[in-house]
């Protein structure tokens, strides 16, 4: 509701005016985008979608097209999604090709990866986000990389109150920096890899203090104004979850 999403904007934004040392991001449903970036306006936090439809223009009816995004001032979107990729069917491809259509509006892709469960137990954790980096970062040119955010989600953490413990999501996030490099040399340096895995303030500071995650795709505990005010306020290091 484009009701509650305001109402969630003006709650949070006296929580967090002064923490310039992070980047902050909001990305509410298509139909509260106008509202929510009207409510942003002047602060220090981004307005972001959920996702985007690559095709500039022409008959692709209830689709949103960057050019759209960009016009009610959207500054980041998801593609990619464990869920956009689950429920409808959507492959490397396609995503690639809708982070190639938001950078050519000057909209900054977050490119979700991440294994199922049973994916995890049978030992392909790494050859399934391989196949993703390499499937959907393949349109997106190497002078460009560096305006891209990759999203690790363990898809089996997803809502499910499991989280990857700081050193396994380390283990993840420095073989996406890896592949990155391979893909695209020294600019992968500056590529931020977040971890997207049931983020909550109990969590986010050890999750924080590893090398290679460089931020967190936050799902339900975004939905609580204090609870996603701590975890921008992270501590790295001084969180008790080991």
């Amino acid at each position: 509701m484009q009701s509650e999403a305001v109402r969630f904007v003006t709650a949070f934004l006296p929580l967090v005016e002064d923490a310039t040392a992070v980047e902050i991001l909001l990305a509410p449903p298509f139909t509260a985008l106008a509202r929510v970036g009207e409510a942003l306006a002047g602060s220090n936090v981004l307005l972001a979608a959920q996702n985007v439809n690559p095709e500039p223009q022409g008959a692709f009816t209830g689709e949103v097209s960057p050019a759209m995004l960009a016009d009610v001032g959207c500054r980041y979107a998801i593609v990619g999604h464990s869920e956009r990729r689950r429920l409808y069917g959507e492959d490397d491809a396609f995503v690639a090709r809708k982070a190639r259509a938001l950078l050519e509006h000057g909209i900054r892709p977050i490119v979700c990866v991440g294994e199922t469960l049973a994916e995890r137990e049978a030992g392909r954790t790494f050859a399934v986000i391989g196949g993703q980096l390499g499937g959907s970062l393949d349109e997106v040119p190497s002078a460009r990389a560096a305006e891209m955010v990759v999203a690790y989600e363990p898809v089996w953490a997803i809502g499910t109150g499991r989280t990857a413990t700081p050193a396994l999501a380390q283990e993840v996030h420095a073989f996406v920096r890896r592949e990155l490099t391979t893909h695209f040399g020294a600019a992968a340096q500056a590529i931020r890899i977040q971890y997207g895995g049931s983020v909550k303030p109990e969590n986010v500071d050890d999750l924080m203090a590893q090398p290679d995650i460089d931020g967190a795709l936050v799902g339900g505990a975004s939905l609580d104004p204090d609870a996603f005010a701590r975890i921008v306020r992270f501590r790295p290091g001084s969180g008790a979850s080991r």
